[in-house]
């Protein structure tokens, strides 16, 4: 049964609609009013505040921290300074990958790593013979987003720290109503954004914090729902959506190398030994398969369906999370994982893995597509991702 996280007491109140969801064994806000309009709102124009706590910490330390980061990754983490945080997959010795997740590099070897599963096991098994200490801190530190065009001012009003002069996917140290915490500058929603960790015992004193001085800034605690709409318009992927952890795939095809789902930047080939570094040397020279896009649905086309049954057009209410078929004539050739109606694009958008020939900037493919229980196609067309980009994201607030 799902427990509450460090911010329950304060986050049950303000959950009018009572929609909850399980996430990690914690139970999590879906949406706090009966819509997540005002949700998605606050994070796109004003400044959205969410309980992330359920991500899986850990705290590696000692002399070997370092190298067996190293091992673990895809990405070289000697290019990476103290302060400094990155985003990175691990893959297994197949090349495909286990989880995404971030690691503040804290000192020269003390990292805390996140992840969105449980990962304590594997990065132990890779740990055998190092002089190195993995910690899971994940019941002993909370974590808040706080996210949005105001949300740096909400920081600097709040946070003794040098929120200022914090770059994107850095990461500095200060207090919130005396309580020590780290913020780094980033976040799932592909907007400024900051991420708070604070000790857990002490979480319900930033929460209370930043809801009190928010008020000027148009602070919204904000759920799931909203989230994953924000995530989508920025080309983020979610793991068991977009992609299925190769430890838990059942058939080769649903496990997926880094370049497959968007993330072959991420790759460092040139360092040293990494786990699943041989198997990617060797994708790289065949190339991939399949391949990770964006699709904007051709939404005229909608509404035709909708005309032909005397009905106004209806943008769905929530991100889908369900996989529909993504066709080239009459062939099937990849599923969009994630699909949503943009409020702010005004667009209907979708995160796909199709074959690598159709993932061309521009091709014009069809999407299937469902109006009053009876299935459809609709023309959907490979653009750019991210969706959605503002120079906001990553600029220095004023």
């Amino acid at each position: 049964m799902p427990v509450g996280t460090a911010f329950h007491e304060r986050t049950f109140p303000l959950c009018y609609s009572l929609n909850y969801r399980e996430w990690s064994g914690y139970y999590t806000v879906s949406v706090y009013e009966t819509h997540h309009e005002h949700e998605y709102n606050a994070i796109r124009n004003a400044a959205a505040l969410i309980d992330i706590t359920p991500l899986f910490k850990y705290m590696v330390t000692g002399k070997d921290a370092t190298r067996l980061v190293n091992r673990v990754i895809a990405r070289d983490i000697a290019k990476v300074r103290v302060g400094q945080v990155i985003y990175c997959c691990w893959c297994d010795e197949a090349g495909k990958v286990i989880d995404d997740g971030t690691i503040t590099r804290l000192e020269e070897n003390k990292y805390r790593w996140t992840a969105a599963d449980a990962s304590l096991r594997w990065f132990r098994q890779n740990a055998l013979g190092m002089d190195v200490q993995i910690e899971d801190i994940s019941e002993k530190t909370a974590a808040l987003a706080v996210q949005g065009p105001t949300s740096g001012k909400l920081l600097k009003a709040v946070c003794d720290a040098d929120i200022s002069n914090l770059k994107y996917f850095r990461v500095t140290h200060g207090k919130i109503e005396g309580v020590p915490v780290d913020v780094s500058r980033t976040g799932y929603t592909g907007d400024l954004g900051y991420e708070i960790w604070a000790p857990w015992n002490d979480a319900v004193k930033v929460w209370d914090a930043l809801m009190k001085k928010g008020k000027q800034f148009d602070v919204h605690p904000t759920g799931m729902l909203a989230l994953d709409v924000a995530r989508i318009e920025a080309g983020l992927i979610l793991i068991e959506v977009d992609y299925v952890s190769s430890k838990k795939a059942l058939i080769p095809e649903q496990k997926y190398s880094p370049d497959e789902i968007g993330l072959g930047r991420l790759v460092h080939l040139e360092k040293e030994n990494f786990i699943g570094r041989a198997a990617l040397i060797e994708e790289q020279k065949r190339g991939t398969p399949r391949q990770l896009v964006g699709l904007e649905l051709e939404w005229s086309e909608v509404e035709r369906f909708f005309d032909k049954l005397g009905m106004a057009p209806q943008t769905p209410s929530t991100a889908s999370r369900v996989h529909v078929p993504v066709y080239h004539g009459r062939t099937q050739v990849g599923k969009a994982t994630s699909t949503t109606w943009s409020p702010l694009l005004k667009k209907m958008i979708a995160l796909a893995s199709v074959e690598r020939e159709h993932s061309r900037l521009g091709s014009k493919l069809k999407m299937e597509f469902t109006v009053e229980s009876v299935r459809h196609t609709v023309t959907a067309t490979v653009v750019k991702l991210p969706f959605f980009n503002p120079p906001r994201k990553t600029a220095v607030p004023v």
